[in-house]
């Protein structure tokens, strides 16, 4: 007997100039299985999702959808052969309501009108028939990101969907709402419907997967079934090599405090978030981790301990000087080391060189100067250096920010910024978007500057990473700290439902 498969794709190749993101690679899903996609960044993971959905073309294969061979040009088409992609990106109208982003494009009509009674019964009747729990009137402004998500795979059920492609769903959801998510993708599956889940997360990947395709490099290394397989397998095909998952932490005494926030308060005249009486102290050989929801003020947090924006009120000292209306360049020069939230806005020049990326921040510093101007020969070294102890990758000697990878780039901030004698470092997001070699990488540097009596403040949407490399723990909701304690004293369950708000610090 024939096996049929809802999607086969053979000998798929693709690419852009002369970078090959898709290497003649063989993908197969059985129906009503969920199968994960798993790769680090530019594994080929996305842009062959896009080719099974339509959005890019292939260079060559074939794809088979239900055992029948399809051309798949463009997402109408891909939507014809019952296939729904929910995007990492939302692709919803932050005005309109639950159903009119559910609707769009495939409208009930009653004679030439829209039937907005049809339209909010259908909603309603198919919400309820997956558990979605949605007020179908309800504005998409005014409901969660979890709640997003569920309309976006409600748009796709709409259209009849019996395959749903989700990409990097998990980035943005809190731990309870990724519970929720996944009890959906349960339900879907005993609908008989057939998930494409893309990650580069292996907790997760062990959690829902039924069978796990790993990519690297483009190519295609293997089709394992999850209860085969373990997270380090998973890990080191991922890479090509043995990765440690969890870097080991050695307990260690925190010293004297360095940098402390004393009621700091700050408005965001823009979002209307408001930071309140924010009280922190930060010791030598501690690593201090801050959870929470992004959008909770951590971004202004980061902002004014960084010396980008004054605090409406309160003080911040560092080695026991007030600076709170201290330049930026002050407080590097004082030994303050930032790793930017988002590298790209905050932390590279991207047409710049990589020795000039390494030079910003520094432009002033005697060490780098000839005379009056930047001594390049003695820069160009101290930047190979740095290169070489970050491992940073680079295809050719006078490559630009732009062209590195994001592990990379992430490589060359981190490279810059702890080779400064920096003695407190303000870690924001400093995984996000990176992989996993890259990630064991940058937590082994922090561990070693915690070692040297380093402080570190570190902000993280990555519990396990918190739960890892913290001795200390706050939570953030709403511009407060509601809840602070030794790391040991939470698990991934007590901070999801604390960074949602459900329990407040007794204050």
């Amino acid at each position: 007997m024939v096996k049929i498969f809802a999607v086969e794709m053979k000998k798929i190749s693709k690419s852009f100039g002369s970078v090959k993101a898709n290497d003649s690679i063989d993908f197969s899903v059985k129906k009503g299985e969920i199968h994960c996609l798993l790769g680090e960044n530019g594994a080929g993971k996305s842009t062959l999702v896009k080719i099974l959905f339509g959005l890019y073309n292939k260079d060559q294969g074939q794809i088979k959808i239900n055992g029948k061979e399809t051309a798949i040009k463009s997402p109408a088409a891909a939507i014809k052969e019952k296939m729904g992609m929910i995007h990492q990106h939302f692709m919803l109208v932050d005005r309109f309501s639950i159903t009119e982003n559910i609707i769009a494009g495939r409208e009930p009509k009653s004679g030439m009108s829209l039937d907005t009674e049809k339209a909010a019964a259908e909603v309603k009747e198919i919400s309820q028939n997956f558990g979605f729990e949605l007020n179908p009137e309800s504005l998409i402004e005014n409901i969660s990101v979890g709640e997003q998500q569920r309309v976006e795979i409600l748009k796709a059920l709409y259209r009849d969907a019996e395959i749903l492609i989700l990409d990097e769903p998990t980035a943005v959801l809190t731990p309870q709402e990724t519970k929720d998510l996944f009890k959906i993708m349960q339900s879907l599956k005993a609908e008989h419907k057939t998930i494409i889940f893309i990650t580069h997360k292996l907790k997760e990947t062990m959690e829902i997967a039924d069978r796990i395709t790993i990519l690297r490099d483009g190519k295609k290394i293997d089709t394992v079934v999850k209860d085969k397989t373990t997270p380090q397998q998973l890990a080191n095909m991922m890479v090509g090599r043995d990765v440690l998952l969890n870097v080991e932490k050695s307990s260690k005494k925190s010293g004297e405090e360095i940098f402390r926030l004393e009621n700091l308060s700050y408005k965001n005249t823009v979002s209307g978030l408001e930071i309140e009486e924010i009280n922190v102290s930060f010791k030598k050989g501690e690593i201090v981790g801050l959870a929470g929801v992004e959008g909770n003020g951590q971004l202004e947090l980061e902002e004014i301990i960084a010396g980008l924006k004054a605090p409406d009120r309160g003080e911040i000292f560092f080695k026991s000087e007030e600076i709170s209306k201290e330049s930026t360049r002050k407080r590097r020069n004082m030994g303050l080391a930032h790793i930017p939230s988002d590298r790209n806005k905050r932390g590279l020049v991207g047409n710049f060189s990589l020795a000039k990326n390494i030079l910003l921040g520094s432009e002033w510093n005697k060490q780098f100067k000839n005379k009056f101007a930047i001594d390049f020969d003695y820069l160009n070294n101290y930047t190979e250096k740095i290169l070489n102890q970050y491992d940073v990758r680079f295809s050719k000697k006078n490559s630009t920010a732009a062209e590195l990878s994001g592990g990379n780039q992430q490589k060359l901030i981190i490279g810059r910024e702890l080779s400064r004698g920096a003695e407190f470092i303000l870690a924001a997001q400093p995984t996000r978007g990176v992989d996993i070699g890259a990630i064991e990488f940058i937590h082994s540097q922090l561990l070693k500057m915690r070692e040297e009596d380093k402080s570190i403040f570190l902000i993280s949407a990555e519990l396990d990473e918190l739960l890892n490399l913290s001795d200390r723990i706050l939570v953030i909701y709403e511009g407060k700290i509601v809840a602070r304690g030794r790391t040991e004293d939470f698990d991934q369950e007590k901070l999801g439902l604390l960074m949602a708000g459900h329990s407040r610090e007794e204050r």
